[in-house]
């Protein structure tokens, strides 16, 4: 165990994963500000495999980042935390672009709710849960059903803000609805300090907890925003700057802080989805631009390849090495089985390159047969029949969709 300015940290429970440094110069003061994120190892995986909470409470990708700024004579602390919405749900993948959102109904869903709260109350003191998922949809249904837990919760505050909504035009600013809902507990929290002498000035008496669909991105962008609130405190607490005075009119330490953000947010972000994190535009100019939009493109579709068809075996080599599965010399092994077993019917993992040749043979066809129907009506026959078949072999792969994907096969979804 070590101690960090804000708490004591467990390195058993958690894995340092970003660290992140820089020199910031205002007025005259020469500070430095540090990142650190910690994830949580007792529920760890990858995006699709790893949603919501188990039945201990733990949820997935659950994460604390803590923002350090050292002068000369004093010493800040910041710590925030996020973490998948802490119910059980799931989202399988089936080579749709956005599968199928399911809350589990559990008559042990209330205890896992309160084992969650309960911990991170022991741990860290009074709790404001920011709940940035959308209203509507699917998304709206797990978050009417994580507010409806909510309500059972005593000393938890909870904050549902839709992001989209509010931010869905790249509006970074529209933030500040959301700091005028909770600026009077934010500023109750405060933060850690303390002098060069080692005393003990302040302290952070709760934390917020953030969460959107896959804690990543909208997440990524909202505790950005409250550590700039927090340290913009920090630096009017020891007179750096005045009241009326902002860490954002500073052009070049503002661009270091958003920079360590957005570093940090695309680290989480490998981890847990394998691509940078999307929305880094808002992260480190606020406000979208084409470069980003090209880069948030190619990363959702790096994130569908590697959820649908790398994802299951990386998760499986996640719970072998976190020791989450232990491996029996006398059992079977689970890797071990035939490669004609069907896994469905009669689908099966080896017939995806084949399902994909016909797919793009026929598409081929029927491209080749339209085109060439213009100088004979006959080909119009072809043409119907190449459509058909290219039509009945996507809809065979859309059925059994999920057996064509990359799956865990060491431990369960829980």
């Amino acid at each position: 165990m070590c101690f960090l300015y804000n708490k004591p940290v467990t390195f058993s429970l958690n894995r340092c994963l970003s660290f992140q440094t820089a020199e910031l110069k205002l007025k005259d003061l020469c500070a430095k500000l540090t990142l650190i994120s910690r994830r949580c190892t007792r529920r760890l995986g990858t995006r699709m495999w790893r949603r919501g909470a188990n039945f201990e409470g733990d949820t997935a990708n659950f994460i604390e980042t803590e923002q350090l700024l050292e002068t000369e004579d004093f010493s800040f602390s910041f710590l925030q935390v996020r973490g998948s919405i802490p119910l059980l749900w799931e989202q399988i993948v089936d080579l749709s672009y956005k599968p199928h959102l399911r809350v589990i109904s559990h008559e042990q869903t209330p205890n896992i709710v309160e084992r969650h709260f309960h911990d991170l109350s022991q741990r860290f003191g009074e709790i404001l849960a920011v709940d940035l998922t959308d209203k509507h949809g699917e998304e709206g249904q797990l978050s009417a059903a994580y507010a409806a837990e909510m309500q059972n919760q005593q000393n938890v505050r909870y904050v549902p803000f839709d992001f989209h909504f509010h931010c869905g035009n790249s509006n970074y600013d529209s933030m500040k609805i959301l700091y005028d809902q909770i600026s009077e507990d934010f500023e109750k929290q405060r933060y850690f300090m303390i002098d060069r002498k080692g005393d003990i000035l302040e302290e952070q008496k709760g934390i917020i907890r953030v969460n959107c669909i896959d804690s990543l991105d909208r997440t990524n962008v909202t505790q950005c925003y409250m550590a700039q609130k927090a340290l913009n405190h920090q630096l009017q607490r020891i007179g750096v700057l005045t009241c009326s005075e902002c860490i954002s009119m500073f052009g070049e330490e503002n661009g270091k802080f958003r920079i360590l953000w957005a570093e940090q947010g695309d680290e989480i972000s490998l981890e847990y989805a394998g691509t940078n994190a999307l929305k880094g535009d808002l992260v480190r100019y606020g406000k979208k631009t084409l470069a980003g939009l090209i880069k948030d493109g190619i990363s959702a579709v790096s994130r569908y390849y590697l959820n649908n068809f790398h994802d299951g075996i990386r998760q499986d080599a996640l719970d072998l090495i976190s020791g989450h599965y232990t491996v029996r010399r006398n059992a079977p092994s689970p890797f071990q089985r035939n490669n004609f077993e069907p896994l469905s019917k009669n689908v099966t993992l080896q017939y995806l390159p084949v399902a994909s040749a016909l797919i793009i043979g026929s598409l081929t066809a029927t491209s080749f047969t339209l085109h060439q129907a213009g100088r004979n009506t006959q080909q119009y026959v072809s043409s119907v029949i190449c459509a058909g078949i290219t039509a009945g072999i996507m809809a065979i792969v859309k059925a059994n969709g999920r057996q064509f994907c990359s799956r865990p096969r060491l431990c369960g979804l829980l």
